[in-house]
Formats: C-alpha cells, structure tokens, sequence
C-alpha cells in the first residue's frame, strides 16, 4: 500500500538529525530577588502619569555567581524596549530580557569570547543546566556562554494564557505579539552584546532549530555584531527559488529511506498502520474526531513522521505510541475503536508540527 511508503514525513533534511533535548530547572541554593514585571500596553503607559513620573530601569543587572557541578552561572536581566523601532522615548514601554552566563568553575573571571545559544521552539526557554555535560560542558573549554531565554520566554517578560489576558482587547494582544518575532530577538541580542561585552566587541552565536532560524535573521539584520555563527538543525530556505515547497521535494528521497529504516526495525508495525488507515478512511467523514474537536485522518496520520522519524530515539516512541492504537475490548463484540490515549497523544505532537510548519511558512514567505 503506498500510504505505509509515505506513511511518516519529514519536513526538512536537517530535522532528520535534530535532537532536542528539553531541561528542567536546577534548584538554586542561592535566593535571588527578581524584579515583578507586568505586561504593559502602549495606551497603559501613555495614560499613566505613575508611569511618566517612575524612573527608568537600569539597563542592565547582573546577578550573583552561584555554583552547579564544575560550572559557575549568573544570571543577567536588561531593560529592552518593547518596541526597538522607537526606543528612545522615556515613557515608552520596557521588557525584561534575561539571559544566564554560565562559565566553567574557576573561569569567572577569564577573558573568554562569548557565546550566545538561540534556543529552538520557537517558545522554548533555554536550557538550565544543571551540571556540566554536553555541549554546554564543551562550548565552557573556549567560550562563556550565555543561554538567552528570547523575549516572552523563560525568564524574559514571559507570554503564557495568564500574562496574556491583562490585555483584555484580542486586537490588542496581536499588536502586542508583533513584537516578539525574530527581527526583535535580534535587537534584543545587539542591545545586550553592547551592555555586556567589554568594547562592544563581535561575538558567536549558536542557533539550534528555529534559534538557527533567528541567527540567519540575525546576519542579515547586523552582522557587524557577529564573529562567527553556528548553526544546528536550523537552516531556513535561502533565495527566493528556495521555497518550503522545495525544501520538502529535495526530503522525499530521506524520508523514504526513513521509512524502509523504521519498518525494518519494526515490521510488525506495517499491519498496524494498514489497520488504522483502513479504519480513518471507512470513519465518518474520512477520520475520527480528536479531543479537539479536530479530525485525524489518513494524511494528518503522516505529520507523525517528523516526531518519530526526524528526531533522536523517535522510532522507539512511535513504535510505543502506536502499540497503544486500540482500545481494549471489554464486551465481547464491542466495535473496535481507536483509544483516547492515541488521539490525544496525536493531538499534542501535530500543535507542535504546527507550529515548526507555521515557522518555516513565515520564514521562506518573508
């Protein structure tokens, strides 16, 4: 059947190789004290004769060293504007943007170059280290390194339902979302490299996915602030030849070979996948309705593929999820259903394909 040759896509050859690791908070013996910021609104900050009378904040706090397993980390907040096209203005809105300075024990004082890391998502905070290993235990032998949680993420003016419904207008919300894509993520980067690094000097980011997204905006957008870019699993379409469309046509022949890798290792997955696409197609309405009300049919089936198929360990997670297909009968004769736990498993993987396909539409549409 040639759905089970198709069945799972990529969208990119470089998500094949991608793996992202997700990391928890390290608990801190050390009390910091962090500033309450709350999401101001343009009109807010007009009308407020508090907020022309409060003074501005200083542009940039460094935090206190404190220690994790052969790594000294700080933390850095800077007072960015929301707003970078106008700045200037003393009543105009600010943003808090951190970032954590993490060198190897005994460094904190060496004159090491920087490194910036540009977290993937997008709307990932940085990782939290929690000792030294990795990349970030490597990068540590030549680099400080500064884990930049981007705006409205981590530690930087976070954008979550709750900080988002003080502003109650949804016109309101979108204007204020404007300010949170890439282009801004690279100014953010230029103030803080101006505040930080002794003589303004050039330093290297790192970006990984969507981060790698940003530092191709970021070379466009100021490469006199770059000495050199890295960039992980990340490479948007260049050039106007260069659309999504082409991306995924030169990822068929990948993705095929994914296929034929995954079977092999699984085969008994084959019949699996022959059931279930048999079931979605003779559903009502061409698929079964998800916890969301969405539908999953047979071609929404194969956006599994950039989970299980472009990702480190994914085909052990796709093997395990689609053991759990199929609800148990209980009465003998019961019709046999997809399980709930499948359908939400599926719902919560394809939000976040959406949204890396989302990305990669605004990135090559400009």
């Amino acid at each position: 059947m040639a759905v089970v040759t198709s069945f799972l896509r990529c969208t990119t050859a470089a998500a094949l190789a991608l793996h992202h690791h997700h990391h928890q908070p390290a608990l801190l013996a050390v009390r910091l004290r962090f500033p309450r910021h709350r999401i101001p609104t343009s009109r807010a900050m007009s009308s407020s004769p508090a907020a022309d009378a409060a003074p501005a904040p200083a542009p940039h706090q460094a935090g206190p060293w404190y220690a994790v397993p052969d790594l000294s980390l700080r933390g850095h907040r800077f007072a960015v504007p929301l707003d970078h096209s106008s700045p200037g203005s003393p009543s105009a809105p600010r943003i808090t943007v951190f970032g954590r300075e993490v060198v190897a024990a005994g460094k904190e004082e060496a004159p090491l170059p920087y490194l910036v890391y540009l977290q993937g998502g997008p709307g990932y905070e940085s990782p939290r280290p929690t000792e030294a290993s990795g990349w970030v235990k490597k990068a540590c032998e030549e680099y400080r390194v500064l884990l930049l949680d981007q705006r409205g993420t981590g530690l930087s003016t976070p954008l979550t339902t709750s900080s988002l419904s003080q502003i109650t207008s949804a016109a309101e919300q979108v204007e204020y979302l404007k300010h949170f894509r890439a282009d801004n993520i690279v100014k953010d980067a230029e103030f803080i490299r101006r505040h930080l690094v002794p003589d303004a000097k050039p330093w290297t980011i790192l970006g990984q996915s969507y981060g790698g997204f940003c530092a191709v905006t970021y070379l466009s957008f100021a490469p006199e602030g770059l000495k050199a870019v890295l960039l992980t699993g990340g490479l948007p379409p260049l050039g106007k030849p260069c659309t999504a469309e082409t991306v995924y046509r030169a990822c068929f022949k990948q993705v095929q070979q994914q296929n034929e890798k995954y079977y092999k290792r699984f085969p008994q997955d084959i019949q699996v996948v022959h059931e279930v696409v048999r079931y979605l197609s003779e559903s009502e309405g061409g698929g079964v309705l998800l916890p969301s009300g969405g539908r999953l049919t047979p071609k929404m089936l194969q956006c599994l593929g950039l989970w299980g198929l472009g990702f480190s360990g994914g085909f052990e997670r796709l093997h395990y999820l689609l053991e759990r297909v199929w609800d148990p009968v209980l009465v003998p004769g019961a019709k046999k259903n997809i399980s709930y736990y499948f359908l939400k498993e599926v719902l919560s993987i394809t939000n976040i394909m959406l949204i890396f396909k989302i990305t990669m539409f605004y990135v090559s549409n400009g």
